[in-house]
């Protein structure tokens, strides 16, 4: 038999019997600009993660996945662009780590791309 695995405290609202006390808020009382600002923080680490930065040698990093990182920072770009206009103060921190993730990943590639063709460039334009 398959093991139900456990699931985030947002996906169960406080009515829930599964989670009778949530430990965090509802997603309804969460700003938008703090679930945008989330996801991008997830989706950096994870692009970290699939890049091998949290070793300290990324080439010899069991997590270490390029095809994956591409997604994530695509993903993440995509993000970014779409919704800077609400980030406000953590547009250009966000915006940071989204140009460094794209740095790591193109230093990490066997054949870089090039300029432009990198993830997430068809949203940012190339970066240096």
């Amino acid at each position: 038999m398959t093991e139900v695995p456990e699931l985030p405290d947002y996906v169960f609202p406080s009515t829930s019997p599964q989670r009778p006390e949530p430990s965090v808020r509802e997603l309804a009382e969460i700003p938008a600009v703090e679930v945008i600002t989330r996801a991008a923080v997830m989706m950096m680490s994870a692009a970290a993660e699939k890049l091998g930065l949290s070793e300290d040698d990324p080439d010899e990093s069991p997590h270490r996945d390029l095809d994956e990182a591409r997604r994530l920072i695509t993903a993440l770009a995509g993000l970014v662009k779409a919704s800077a206009e609400y980030l406000g103060p953590h547009a250009g921190p966000v915006r940071d780590g989204l140009k460094q993730l794209q740095l790591a990943f193109r230093e990490s590639s066997a054949f870089p791309d090039e300029p432009g063709q990198g993830p997430g460039e068809k949203f940012t334009g190339p970066v240096w």
